[in-house]
């Protein structure tokens, strides 16, 4: 049994239940040249298909855990996975989800540019 006493946030949460699934902690070294946690981002369909996703949103980079190494068959040579926070929950193109948050191959996503305040 958990102590209950206050809210856990959600990314505690969300971390504690990815490595669950994955039966391990979660990389937290962000390799250099890496999208930083915070940057905010669009993610974009693929020129080839409808997906992963049915439409295009933004989204910041997750702070959850740390952008890893794309070993699909089918990444890009050096292809990160980041953890990417939406602004709306979204659903794929298979119509999965609402999703508020995955992990998303680095070529799916667009960096905006800073705003300055």
């Amino acid at each position: 049994m958990t102590d209950s006493s206050g809210p856990v946030p959600a990314d505690v949460g969300d971390r504690q239940a990815i490595e669950r699934i994955l039966g391990r902690p979660v990389n937290q070294t962000w390799p250099t040249g890496a999208l930083a946690p915070g940057s905010r981002v669009t993610i974009v369909r693929d020129q080839d298909w409808e997906g992963p996703w049915q439409v295009e949103f933004a989204g910041t980079i997750d702070a959850m855990g740390a952008p890893e190494p794309n070993e699909h068959a089918q990444s890009l040579n050096g292809e990160l996975l980041y953890w990417v926070t939406f602004d709306a929950p979204q659903y794929d193109c298979d119509g999965a989800g609402p999703y508020h948050k995955a992990q998303i191959w680095g070529r799916y996503l667009r960096a905006e540019p800073e705003s300055e305040a």
